[in-house]
């Protein structure tokens, strides 16, 4: 149950070539993001479990299970940053119940980033999962 923008980033990844053009893809997704104002790199928007530094502001509209979940991130590295991207297009604009039912490493699975990232990568990954999925789960008991 992927966000339209989410399918647009698999179908880009079936049509390159190499793991070495979909990483570039994946840093320039994340180029292509606002950065996150400095004011919200706070200890309490920072993900633990990540090698480099990982913040993910919550944006929640609405209350409640129906409420719609996006979110702002920023990492100090490339990929990380990008990384962001992507998990941004997989749950941004989805009721918050939604993202609760997305099964991220299914859905990430598909873009094969299981088998291309170092394990420090896929730790923080699912860190940033597990912090989308508490936010959205906060949300919905809201």
């Amino acid at each position: 149950m992927a966000s339209a923008a989410f399918e647009e980033i698999a179908e880009t990844f079936e049509f390159l070539e190499d793991w070495e053009e979909r990483y570039r893809h994946v840093i320039e997704l994340g180029k292509a993001m606002a950065p996150l104002d400095d004011a919200l790199k706070v200890p309490a928007t920072k993900v633990e479990g990540c090698a480099s530094q990982v913040w993910l502001f919550p944006r929640i509209e609405g209350a409640g299970p129906a409420a719609r979940f996006d979110f702002e991130g920023e990492s100090d590295a490339m990929i990380v940053r990008g990384l962001i991207a992507v998990l941004h297009a997989l749950y941004a604009g989805l009721s918050v119940t939604e993202v609760l039912a997305v099964d991220a490493e299914a859905e990430l699975g598909r873009l094969g980033l299981n088998e291309h990232l170092s394990q420090q990568r896929s730790n923080g990954v699912r860190a940033m999962v597990e912090r989308i999925r508490l936010l959205a789960a906060e949300a919905a008991a809201a």
